[in-house]
């Protein structure tokens, strides 16, 4: 099945024969539970709930949702639940996993634990899938959840796992613009151009496969073909970005948040770079939103 809309990951999670389990910790909370709840019933997922029994109760009881027939674990420890979590997924008795009511932080150390975590592939870093409000094209921006500071190596290994991304979902020679604030080196007062410069040269060494990256490029130059020509800035990305990387968390997350707050876009976000695609939703996301990121991460994991 060809991915051309964030409609079309539903689509493709809800034709599975069995809907994969998806190990949530914590589901003592509304947000959570209503959204697993949607994906239910949308034949996306099934939630198995992990955390505070009577509190998950309770709140499904208020939203009028019925778990009978669903596996519910109670653990209303923090650590305790992201390790359950994590356990199900490597004995096999969950496909998928998704933060709850914990921090981020707590789930992704539990799954970078060592002994008994999941090997992560390189490093995590979190990929959002959008489709771009003029074109309706899908577009991919990383990293607005995990890395806070990358250093070069680090930003590598985001754009590494941001076009393994896009190629699953059909991009063929993804283009990946380096994102910063202007579209010349100035270094040392602005370090991250640097660092973007230096990426682009490694994609034109082909350091990247078959993918086109350019940087540094400011953000109106990497969307709009009109705004690269009135600069002259001309490369195979300008105009025409599928993947923005940005250069710190803070910028991602103000990007990611934009998105979804002042332009009212649904995404789909999921943490990468191990062998489990992990939902890590926001509460600032939409209901809908929440669902297409469980359907990205039920998509994912069967191309890994």
């Amino acid at each position: 099945m060809t991915i051309t809309s964030l409609d079309d990951l539903i689509r493709f999670a809800a034709s599975a024969d069995q809907n994969p389990k998806l190990a949530i910790a914590r589901s003592g909370d509304a947000f959570v539970l209503e959204a697993a709840m949607q994906a239910y019933a949308a034949g996306v997922v099934e939630p198995v709930f992990i955390g505070d029994m009577d509190a998950t109760r309770r709140i499904a009881e208020d939203l009028g949702a019925d778990l009978s027939g669903l596996r519910c674990v109670d653990l209303p420890d923090d650590e305790a639940a992201v390790r359950e979590a994590v356990r199900m997924f490597r004995e096999g008795e969950a496909a998928l996993i998704m933060k709850g009511a914990v921090s981020t932080s707590t789930l992704l150390k539990a799954v970078l634990d060592k002994a008994n975590g999941v090997p992560p592939q390189g490093i995590l870093s979190h990929v959002t899938v959008f489709e771009n409000p003029h074109s309706g094209k899908l577009m991919l921006l990383s990293d607005a959840a995990v890395n806070i500071r990358p250093n070069l190596q680090r930003k590598v290994e985001i754009l590494r796992n941001a076009l393994a991304v896009a190629r699953a979902l059909g991009m063929t020679a993804p283009r990946a613009a380096m994102l910063a604030a202007t579209e010349k080196v100035n270094y040392p007062a602005m370090p991250s151009t640097l660092d973007a410069d230096l990426i682009a040269r490694m994609g034109e060494e082909g350091a990247f496969g078959d993918a086109h990256v350019a940087g540094p490029m400011a953000l109106d130059l990497a969307l709009s073909a009109a705004a690269a020509a009135s600069k002259r800035f001309r490369n195979e990305v300008a105009g025409q970005a599928d993947i923005l990387i940005t250069p710190d968390i803070e910028s991602g997350n103000v990007l990611y948040k934009c998105l979804n707050t002042l332009l009212g876009q649904d995404v789909a976000g999921v943490v990468v770079g191990s062998s489990v695609p992990i939902v890590v939703p926001s509460r600032g996301d939409s209901a809908r939103s929440k669902l297409l990121s469980m359907a990205l991460a039920v998509y994912l994991a069967t191309r890994t």
